[in-house]
Order: C-alpha cells, then sequence, then structure tokens
C-alpha cells in the first residue's frame, strides 16, 4: 500500500494529522490527538491496527494489509475529557432551543397553521444541511471553528464579517433571555409578573433590578466555565424542562379543544391588507432564525468524543428532529390556546385562568420552568460568543482556556454589556426581527452554503444535488435577508410615535 506513514516503535508517542489537504492549513495548530503512548495495552488497543500489524516493532511498515489509516476515526484512544454523543446532542439541541421558541406561537398567527408548521420543517432540514456542510469542509480545511473554516474559503474579510455576525446573533440572543426573564419574573404593562402573584408588589417589581440579580447569582457562574463540554448536564436539564413546557402546553390546548373551548385557528395567512402583507415579511426572517446553531457546532464536535464528520452528522440529525418536534408543538399549541390574543412572548400569556382544573399551578410550572431553561441555556450561548470577541480582541494571543483572568474579565464585560442591551430594547420581537434577517441568516445558510460551493473544488467535490441545495439556500437566505430588512423597515416607519 502507497502510504505517507511508517511503522512507529511501540514504547513511543504520536500525534495524528489529516494529510489530504494539500494546501498549507490556516494557522499552524495542535493535533487532532494529544501524545497517546502505544506502549498501553489496555487503552490502545484496536483490531483493525493489531490485524494490520502496523505498530509491530519486526514490521517495519511494508506489509501489505487492508488497514487505511486516512479512514481512520481521528481518535483511538479512550478520551476522558471528551463528550458523548448524548452529550453533544444535549448541547446543540440547548444552542436550538431557546428564547426563538417563545416566539413560534405569534409566527402562526401570521402564517397560519398550514404555512407556519411547513415553514418549521422546511427551515429544520434545510438548517441541517447546512450543518452537515460545514463539518464536512471544516474537516477538509483543519478548521477548529466556525470562523476559521469561513477563512479558509472566503478569506480574511468573510472571516471578520462573520465573526462580527456571529457577536451580533448571539449579543441579540442573550438579550432576548434576559428581557424574558425580566417580564416573567416581574411583569409587564399588559401581564402580571410571577413575583407580584407570590409576593404582592415591592423592589421585585422592577425588571432590571431582577434581571440584574439573575445575571450575578446565576448567570456568572456558568458563564466563567472554560470548556462547553462543562455544561453538559446543565443543557441535559434544560432540554427537559423545555420538553416539560412543551407536554405542558400540548396537553392543555388538546384537553380545550375537546371541550370545545378554542376558537377556529387561521389556516393561511391574510393578504387582505398591506400591514398583513408586511408582518407576513416580517415573521419570515424569525423562522430562519429559530434553528441556528452553526457557531457552536464546531465547539461541540472539538470535544466529541471519538470525532468523526459522520458521528457529528449523527448527532445533527438527531438534533434536528427532536427541535422539529418541540418547535411544531409548541407553535400550534401556544397558538390555539391564546388564538389572535397569542403575545410575541407567549409565556406572558400564562398569566391568566387557563380554563381547566389547575390552571394556577400549570401557570406556574410552565413560567418558572422556561425561565429556569434560559438561565441554562444562557451560558451555551455565551461560550461561542465570548471565543469570538476574544479571537478578534486578543490575536496572537495563549488560547482562552489557557488565560483563566482574560476569560473572567471578558466574561465580566460582556456579562455587563448585554445586561444594558436588556435594558434598553423594548421586547423580543424587536430583536429577533433584526438579527433574524441579518446575522442569523447569513450564519445559517449564506456562510455555509459559499462555504460548500468555493472548496467543493479541493478533492471533496459536491453532488449534483448539493450543489443545488447549496444554490437554493443562498438565494433562499439573500431574499429572505433583503425582504426581512425591507419589512423591518417599513414596519417602523408606520408604527405612531
Amino acid at each position: 500500500m502507497d502510504s505517507n506513514y511508517k511503522a512507529i516503535p511501540k514504547n513511543s508517542y504520536i500525534e495524528l494529522q489529516l494529510h489530504h489537504d494539500t494546501e498549507t492549513p490556516i494557522h499552524q495548530r495542535k493535533a487532532y490527538l494529544k501524545s497517546l503512548s502505544l506502549n498501553d495495552g489496555e487503552n490502545f488497543r484496536d483490531p483493525r491496527i493489531e490485524n494490520a500489524k502496523i505498530l509491530d516493532d519486526n514490521d517495519g511498515g511494508n506489509g501489505n494489509n487492508d488497514f487505511d489509516i486516512e479512514n481512520y476515526p481521528l481518535l483511538l484512544a479512550k478520551s476522558n475529557n471528551g463528550s458523548g454523543i448524548y452529550g453533544a446532542i444535549f448541547n446543540l439541541t440547548t444552542t436550538i432551543i431557546g428564547a426563538g421558541i417563545m416566539a413560534l406561537p405569534a409566527t402562526m398567527k401570521v402564517l397560519g397553521l398550514v404555512l407556519g408548521v411547513v415553514l418549521i420543517i422546511l427551515m429544520g432540514i434545510l438548517s441541517e444541511i447546512s450543518v452537515e456542510l460545514l463539518v464536512r469542509f471544516s474537516a477538509l480545511c483543519k478548521a477548529s471553528s466556525y470562523v476559521e473554516v469561513v477563512q479558509c474559503a472566503l478569506g480574511k474579510t468573510a472571516k471578520v464579517l462573520s465573526e462580527i455576525c456571529i457577536i451580533v446573533n448571539n449579543a441579540g440572543v442573550l438579550v432576548v433571555y434576559l428581557i424574558i426573564i425580566g417580564e416573567v419574573m416581574s411583569g409587564s404593562p399588559h401581564h402580571v409578573g410571577v413575583f407580584v402573584q407570590w409576593l404582592g408588589h415591592g423592589v421585585w417589581d422592577h425588571r432590571k433590578l431582577v434581571i440584574l440579580f439573575v445575571v450575578v447569582v446565576f448567570l456568572a457562574p456558568l458563564c466563567s466555565l472554560d470548556k462547553i463540554d462543562s455544561l453538559s448536564l446543565t443543557s441535559a436539564a434544560s432540554v427537559a424542562l423545555a420538553i416539560i413546557f412543551v407536554v405542558v402546553c400540548f396537553v392543555v390546548a388538546f384537553i380545550k379543544l375537546v371541550e370545545g373551548k378554542i376558537e377556529a385557528p387561521k389556516m393561511i395567512p391574510d393578504f387582505g391588507s398591506m400591514r398583513a402583507i408586511v408582518d407576513l415579511l416580517v415573521v419570515i426572517p424569525i423562522m430562519t432564525n429559530a434553528y441556528i446553531c452553526h457557531y457552536n457546532v464546531q465547539p461541540i464536535y472539538n470535544e466529541l468524543e471519538g470525532r468523526s464528520p459522520q458521528k457529528m452528522n449523527r448527532v445533527g440529525r438527531i438534533t434536528t428532529v427532536l427541535c422539529i418536534t418541540v418547535y411544531a408543538s409548541t407553535a400550534i399549541s401556544g397558538y390555539l390556546l391564546f388564538g389572535s390574543d397569542t403575545e410575541a412572548d407567549v409565556l406572558t400569556n400564562f398569566d391568566t385562568d387557563l380554563g381547566i382544573p389547575f390552571s394556577s399551578a400549570l401557570d406556574y410550572i410552565v413560567r418558572v420552568g422556561y425561565v429556569i431553561h434560559l438561565v441554562l441555556v444562557f451560558p451555551v450561548v455565551h461560550f461561542s460568543l465570548r471565543h469570538t470577541v476574544d479571537a478578534m480582541v486578543f490575536k496572537g494571543s495563549a488560547p482562552l482556556s489557557e488565560s483563566r483572568k482574560r476569560s473572567l474579565a471578558l466574561t465580566a464585560v460582556l456579562l455587563g454589556l448585554i445586561y444594558f442591551g436588556s435594558t434598553m430594547v423594548p421586547n423580543i420581537w424587536t430583536a429577533f426581527k433584526f438579527t433574524g434577517a441579518t446575522a442569523a441568516v447569513s450564519l445559517g445558510f449564506i456562510f455555509p452554503s459559499l462555504i460548500a460551493l468555493r472548496l467543493s473544488h479541493r478533492g471533496d467535490v459536491l453532488s449534483r444535488r448539493e450543489k443545488l441545495l447549496s444554490r437554493f439556500m443562498l438565494i433562499m437566505a439573500i431574499m429572505v435577508s433583503i425582504i426581512g430588512v425591507i419589512g423591518n423597515i417599513y414596519s417602523l416607519k408606520s408604527q405612531p410615535n
């Protein structure tokens, strides 16, 4: 067998790197596999290696065998520091199912049930395709982050643009989280907060104070963690809380539907007025925003035990099925429950009598449970934001994981800015419709499509179907972005002063 590899003595150490790309890597970085002793008989044994006899001192590496190291997984030895497949699924699901789920029932009010469900499924499938393309070409480029594969394919200018998109998208999402936490616990002009219902009026009526308390006491310790794998347990808990929220909404909606207490829902969009058309244009970017997780794909992939593109694709597909199910169930049940009164943040609707037994208890379970969910999701999104800002501001410095002081200082600054943003933005609809039409659609569809089309000549040629899908996603994303921005500008101008 022709190979670039030779036999290595058992008592030596090795590092494995990919060699199928003839171009120079973006950066000189550590190999994918840390130095491992080949003399560890318990921890480094594999039938394919032993049968191929490539570790035999007397073999010399010249024997003919079927072992092809190019096709062998990147990690052969046991890894105590890696994340299992379920941990990766939880982290990716947590990245996707955040505050966006709260806006989906309101999108159904605009789109109607039929088009709304179709778009939820379509966006989920397209997002998974773009994630798989991203993983595939990241491995080709030896890229360890989203921005690195963008630079490899599109150059330094595109890299800077992708970093700006990640910062805008993630910061916007985190601001939305804090707004929801404040509105649910302290109340809003049209809805009563949990604290008011429990304790009456007091200092907790002030949303800014409640948000500040949550940031300092709960979010700061979680955001100070160095590795995203450290958040696997909190991610699992957050997914469980999201599922509880969906189950409660679905059961309540089903009971009221059986009892005939639900008004007939809108099935298709309304095109009867200019205002209705503008609302339709504004709401589509919110749908595209629902599955954006691409900025966290590489960190999760990097810490995946026994990582390979195929294994990460499995993680992505399971996550997509789970998210489509959760999103469709929430959007349908939330809209059926509140109909034309559905708020942009459907959680705020759960301060009234639901018309079924134990309504008050269910209201508290839904609202408090999802606030806890957002607290657990927050550090996962913050992780990617912090690393992107660090890469832009501290170029050439040691990795953030090796500088604890810099990590803590950056965390404190970002949390302060995000808190300030949450006091300035009026509601989550305003934040979602702008980030969805700009940063989110770029991260989820424009950059992955351009990467695939640009790098397909490097020995990993796209099939005809993949090229068509990439071009379709690119055109769709650009159209959604332009239409969304125009719709947002028009809606702002049409609002009364």
